[in-house]
């Protein structure tokens, strides 16, 4: 059944990455962001991939949300192009506050902190708390690693096999969002038993 796309979380880096394809994909994505009338929410911060996608959206004409933690709010990393920022006191309010302002959820490469939001929003869909689709833009197969390692704990029997549904893969971020407004979450019901052999 479609989801009605209104607003998207986006996690990524505060750096650019050395690849210029990594800005390249980010600038695409907040510009398709913008076209399709979806509003970027995301960490606030002027520098990285966070610059680039959220100065597509608003280059663009789209709407922007930033979320930031106090003691992030510098003049070096605050972006203060953008009107709708939320200043919260830590890390986990951040989260907490990007998920409820968000309809699905889009990581782009990053380090440890988009690594860490990006498996927890998959752990929060995987108990229940939430039904919003979660999509990776796989930016020159850079998520590679990750899935593998996701596939080898199926195998393993520590994720089901249903659960590997949650996370959506593509490296074209017009697909990525076609698919996400197409997805149907699993059910989250039973994935504490063990699975029947």
């Amino acid at each position: 059944m479609p989801v009605e796309l209104n607003s998207i979380c986006v996690f990524c880096g505060s750096s650019p990455g050395r690849d210029p394809l990594y800005r390249q994909q980010a600038t695409a994505l907040g510009g398709q962001l913008a076209r399709r009338g979806i509003r970027l929410v995301y960490g606030g911060g002027s520098v990285g991939l966070m610059g680039t996608v959220c100065d597509a959206v608003l280059d663009s004409g789209g709407q922007v949300t930033g979320v930031l933690p106090e003691f992030l709010a510098t003049r070096e990393l605050q972006h203060f192009g953008v009107d709708d920022m939320r200043i919260v006191p830590d890390m986990h309010a951040r989260k907490a506050l990007m998920a409820s302002l968000s309809d699905a959820f889009i990581a782009l490469p990053g380090g440890y902190g988009t690594l860490e939001e990006l498996l927890e929003i998959i752990t929060w869909a995987q108990l229940g708390l939430h039904r919003a689709g979660i999509g990776l833009l796989n930016t020159g197969g850079f998520y590679n690693p990750l899935i593998q390692l996701i596939d080898q704990a199926v195998e393993a029997g520590f994720v089901r096999a249903a659960q590997r549904e949650l996370l959506l893969v593509d490296d074209d971020p017009g697909q990525l969002l076609n698919r996400l407004a197409e997805y149907t979450p699993p059910s989250a019901e039973g994935w504490l038993r063990p699975e029947q052999t």
